[in-house]
């Protein structure tokens, strides 16, 4: 996909040919909530995903945490969807009876040269409108036994939730509504023109697809599809770096009922605690800037892993931490770069009616799917 298309791929091809109101690219949690939200509002709306199921990319790697947005610049995309969001997915979950549970969340500091930072955080965090309770280390050794810390941010309303749980109810909610999936069905050609947009769809059952509206919402992929899409300018579509963070698990029985984690660092918010539904404790993602999709998980990156925790934590034992899986952050920016929004391109960017690209949708996209599927619905 990273070749431009040739004019033969979409000219005279003898490919069965549909035609829809509006197609969705990927179905990640992104793209199924997008759907979901224009099936609602009564689009006919068609999800073609390249994998095999539902979720395969970066909305089955990541920690299924609900974040509350702290970590944003105010009047960011991601602080105002993020918090918007966070409210609709609690609610959304609610209704729908997914697994999910408010657990809270610490970000503790290590050295008395960190306050500085805690306190930056907080006040950052009440500008997006998110409550931080700052903790002195006394109480925090009550609430958390043998963390080494010398002062914490407590959040009330971070959580986790079953994303897979979360994106069967989406596409649940989709098809109830009228919309459609397709899987195995990779988007190989892409033109626009004359306010419309030819899709040439391969896989098992190969054919074309003309659709008013098209939400390139495919994840990693979505970059390097952007790239061959013609009718769309080349200095419309952004470089895009990728970040490696892999997670190890914990195994046995721990005493932790709530997140744990640093303060950030550099591409991420550190190697932290996080835990499923059933209590398994887990740890991750670092970062580490890679070329290409490459999911290894090197198991020689527990002794770093175990370093970082033990700043906090001293009594991990290294013993139990066990290789369990790596996702990739599709990032607009490469080491060092700071701070990069998400970007949700639509035509008053790059000109082109009825088409919506989402770029760099990483964290906190879970948590802020329902709420990045208004805003493009919006747009649309």
């Amino acid at each position: 996909m990273e070749k431009r298309a040739k004019p033969d791929m979409l000219e005279g091809s003898r490919l069965e040919r549909f035609q829809m109101d509006a197609v969705v690219i990927g179905a990640g949690v992104v793209g199924l909530a997008i759907a979901r939200e224009m099936a609602l509002r009564g689009r006919d709306v068609l999800v073609v995903e390249q994998g095999a199921s539902i979720g395969e990319g970066i909305s089955s790697r990541n920690s299924e945490v609900i974040h509350a947005g702290i970590y944003y610049p105010p009047q960011s995309l991601k602080a105002q969807l993020c918090v918007q969001g966070r409210r609709m997915l609690y609610n959304y979950c609610q209704r729908r009876q997914i697994d999910h549970r408010k657990t809270g969340k610490w970000i503790v500091a290590t050295h008395p040269d960190q306050r500085a930072e805690l306190q930056r955080l907080q006040h950052q965090a009440g500008r997006n409108g998110v409550d931080l309770a700052l903790i002195e280390a006394e109480a925090i050794r009550a609430a958390l036994p043998g963390l080494k810390v010398v002062g914490a941010l407590y959040s009330l309303e971070t959580g986790i939730v079953d994303s897979h749980g979360l994106m069967l109810a989406l596409l649940a909610d989709l098809e109830a509504a009228g919309g459609q999936l397709v899987t195995r069905a990779s988007v190989e050609a892409a033109c626009s023109r004359a306010g419309e947009h030819h899709l040439t769809i391969g896989g098992a059952a190969p054919c074309r697809v003309t659709a008013r509206t098209v939400v390139n919402a495919a994840g990693l992929g979505a970059i390097p599809l952007a790239r061959q899409w013609q009718g769309l300018q080349p200095s419309a579509v952004p470089q895009q770096w990728l970040a490696r963070g892999v997670y190890f698990a914990y195994s046995g029985r721990h005493s932790f009922n709530t997140l744990v984690y640093p303060l950030p660092e550099p591409g991420g918010l550190g190697v932290h605690l996080t835990l499923d539904l059933a209590g398994q404790a887990r740890f991750g993602p670092d970062v580490e800037w890679i070329t290409r999709q490459d999911y290894t998980v090197d198991p020689q990156r527990v002794s770093v892993f175990a370093r970082g925790i033990q700043q906090w934590w001293p009594a991990l034992d290294v013993n139990r931490l066990q290789p369990a899986y790596a996702g990739i952050r599709p990032k607009l920016a490469g080491p060092g770069s700071g701070f990069v929004d998400f970007r949700i391109d639509g035509p008053d960017v790059h000109g082109v009616p009825g088409l919506v690209n989402l770029f760099g949708i990483e964290s906190p996209g879970l948590t802020a799917s329902l709420a990045i599927a208004g805003y493009v619905a919006d747009r649309l």
